[in-house]
């Protein structure tokens, strides 16, 4: 077992009491993303909600914007490679996890999604620590850093804090769902339908192309969806949406 120093607990300890306070799963996950490098440095942090039967993956990330649209796009197209998603799905009761527990570095630096993916964005080292592991859906806060890997120290802090935040996530999506699903009614087919595929990572013009409308008839049925949901962006309707289709 490792030790864990009291003012790392300390530190833990006071982030839990902070993100316990949020009842709305945005706001938790990026409250987490901001905060989780102050206790464990990470040079990009996400929450990556990993969709397994459609392929794809959406991230709310600090710093915002960190990885590129084409990135995403070779992430999504490995992603069933990646060695952490591929851990997770298989191993749902399991805690913080490294890539480097799965496999050494030299045989990682092998793989299409380092070389496609992880090498492009400058990072060598990921951490990932599971809220939901199932094989249809991996939601995980992840660290990602360059220089040298996630310690067992860092791991095991890390492990402590997994249940809670896995519960704390559940609370809050729990307590956004009768909003949810009051808004789900509101949605029109169309508005609904758009939404889904904006989950799926789709551009507002593949949208239009899917569903043999102009650009600006998807960019209504956003803005409309956005009002209806109370959010402003993309990434928050996502995550919304997959509320409502979890309930």
């Amino acid at each position: 077992m490792v030790n864990l120093p009291q003012q790392h607990l300390k530190r833990a300890f006071d982030f839990m009491l902070d993100i316990s306070a949020l009842k709305e799963p945005e706001s938790f996950a990026r409250y987490a993303v901001s905060q989780l490098p102050k206790l464990v440095d990470s040079e990009i942090t996400t929450l990556s909600i990993c969709d397994l039967r459609r392929g794809t993956r959406r991230v709310i990330s600090n710093p915002d914007e960190a990885i590129a649209p084409q990135d995403q796009h070779e992430f999504n197209r490995l992603i069933h490679q990646h060695p952490l998603v591929r851990f997770h799905s298989s191993h749902p009761g399991a805690g913080a996890w490294r890539i480097s527990d799965s496999l050494p570095m030299s045989a990682f630096r092998q793989t299409a999604i380092y070389n496609d993916y992880y090498h492009r964005i400058g990072i060598n080292h990921v951490l990932a620590v599971p809220i939901i592991a199932n094989p249809r859906l991996v939601m995980s806060f992840v660290l990602n850093r360059k220089g040298r890997d996630f310690s067992d120290q860092e791991c095991a802090l890390l492990n402590r804090m997994q249940p809670a935040l896995a519960n704390l996530y559940r609370f809050a999506t729990a307590a956004a769902h009768a909003a949810s699903v009051s808004v789900d009614i509101a949605l029109t087919p169309r508005e609904r339908e758009t939404l889904r595929w904006v989950s799926a990572g789709k551009s507002d013009a593949q949208i239009a192309a899917i569903l043999g409308a102009s650009v600006r008839t998807v960019q209504k049925h956003l803005q409309n969806a956005f009002v209806k949901l109370g959010v402003e962006n993309r990434t928050a309707a996502a995550m919304r949406m997959m509320e409502i289709d979890r309930h």
